[in-house]
């Protein structure tokens, strides 16, 4: 979902009252962040409150390139990770994810070996081919075994948003007067091929997305309610936000809105990688405020710890900010962003700021072949679309005056040079004090796909697998 997806964030259709009002009765970031312009690596980096280049979400297979977890990836989320669930089970409190887990789906990964106490969902994103022995469909888990798989049309996905939407209902209903909970409700309707239930199918103005988008947003505001209905509305605190910027290559009927940002999905420009973020918890979080402080979905570790009364674990670098002094009393703290593709640092933000080492938004390979993550975007002298090198003299934008990121300073100027010499500092710093983890991402292997997943001869779903040959991912992005 993009930053320009939400009414509260200028979706000119305003077809989110509930979100809407979340943001009305609670706190709207502007100036949040994903940690990777991808799906796994920002997913893996919200549950460790780590950058993917700690956690090891990341490829060295090429330079800058994009990576995630796909059926035949080998690697996953480490066992030296701690992930938020397992942490929180200090303070007592159960833990569900429902919907795209997307950390690895070999069973050393599974959710439930990494502090999940339940789990609904899919270990992968749904995009198919689907119903094919060459690629086995998709499983649906209930904890741990599968009890389904998603269906060959994007319309017939099981589980669809409603099936989430239940599931969130009832974990919620069950343990609200008993024990503390974490809910990861990880819908990912708006990922393409995107798909909304039947009461929701032609009644946005946006088309099948909005349609999505839709159904989500009329989703939280029944899942908002019920907590009021339930009395711990005051106790529980919900926050809403994305995994990565709109895949504008997904247009028309599948992409969504970045706003008035550079690019999406798969980018390191602010259009891949800001977030909207709404904050809502009654009786703390003061209603109508807007925070411009930094956010990134690494924070949401951090301050969920803090809620809870725990600490980030000692023994490793967090990347997570406690963010309950900007929730709770209006306070902005200094921090960079750092915006990374594979092992490389693409870019860096600090206060208004943006300096861009490198600006590639795809190979050259998949723009010759019609794959453009910038369509209709290409800015002369930013965007490119080969291994052009800017270390010698980034790219530097000040967001405040230009969030499209199409007017970058002149090298010669005094602001470019007193940026430039503040964010070098500010990097040299991270880099000097950087421990790479592992990289997951770099071997891939059809022989570990999901062709039996515990659960599969209950459905006739069992396939055999194809012999274990390991190779090198290609990614191409």
């Amino acid at each position: 979902m993009g930053w320009g997806d939400l009414g509260v964030y200028g979706e000119p259709s305003r077809e989110t009252p509930n979100l809407d009002r979340m943001a009305a009765e609670g706190m709207l970031f502007p100036n949040f962040y994903s940690a990777n312009p991808l799906c796994s690596p920002s997913r893996a980096a919200l549950l460790t409150g780590r950058l993917p280049i700690r956690n090891g979400f990341y490829t060295t297979n090429a330079h800058a390139r994009n990576a995630y977890t796909p059926q035949e990836i080998v690697g996953g989320i480490p066992d030296s990770e701690q992930l938020l669930p397992e942490l929180l089970k200090k303070a007592g409190y159960v833990s569900k994810i429902i919907g795209k887990w997307h950390l690895g789906h070999r069973p050393q990964f599974h959710p439930l070996k990494h502090g999940f106490d339940e789990w609904f969902g899919s270990p992968n994103c749904h995009f198919g081919p689907y119903d094919n022995k060459a690629r086995p469909n998709i499983p649906v888990y209930r904890d741990w075994e599968m009890v389904g798989s998603f269906a060959p049309e994007p319309v017939r996905l099981t589980p669809g948003v409603s099936h989430l939407f239940k599931e969130a209902l009832d974990f919620i209903k069950r343990q609200a007067q008993r024990h503390p909970f974490f809910l990861y409700w990880a819908v990912d309707a708006t990922h393409a091929p995107v798909y909304a239930s039947k009461p929701f199918l032609g009644t946005s103005q946006r088309g099948r997305y909005g349609d999505a988008v839709r159904e989500i947003d009329d989703s939280v505001g029944k899942m908002l309610e019920l907590l009021h209905d339930l009395h711990v509305a005051d106790n529980t605190f919900v926050f809403f936000t994305s995994d990565n910027g709109a895949a504008l290559i997904s247009a028309p009927e599948q992409a969504g809105s970045n706003g008035p940002f550079l690019c999406g999905k798969q980018t390191t420009f602010e259009g891949g990688m800001r977030e909207p973020a709404l904050a809502w918890w009654p009786g703390h979080i003061a209603a109508g405020q807007v925070s411009h402080q930094l956010g990134s979905i690494m924070d949401l570790f951090t301050t969920s710890l803090a809620l809870a009364g725990l600490t980030p674990p000692r023994d490793r670098a967090i990347d997570g900010l406690n963010l309950l002094p900007a929730l709770l009393q209006g306070r902005l703290m200094d921090r960079p962003v750092f915006y990374y593709r594979g092992d490389t640092l693409m870019a860096t933000t600090l206060g208004q700021h943006k300096a861009h080492f490198w600006t590639w938004t795809n190979s050259w390979e998949n723009f010759r072949q019609g794959i453009d993550f910038c369509p209709g975007q290409n800015v002369s002298g930013v965007t490119t679309h080969s291994l052009e090198d800017h270390t010698k003299l980034p790219l530097i934008f000040h967001l405040g005056r230009d969030p499209g990121e199409r007017f970058p300073l002149s090298f010669a100027s005094a602001e470019y040079q007193e940026a430039l010499s503040r964010i070098t500092s500010v990097v040299q710093q991270h880099q000097e004090a950087l421990v790479p983890g592992q990289p997951q991402l770099n071997v891939c292997n059809w022989a570990v796909m999901n062709w039996a997943p515990p659960g599969c001869e209950k459905l006739g779903k069992c396939l055999t697998p194809p012999e274990s040959i390991p190779k090198k991912c290609l990614w191409s992005h």
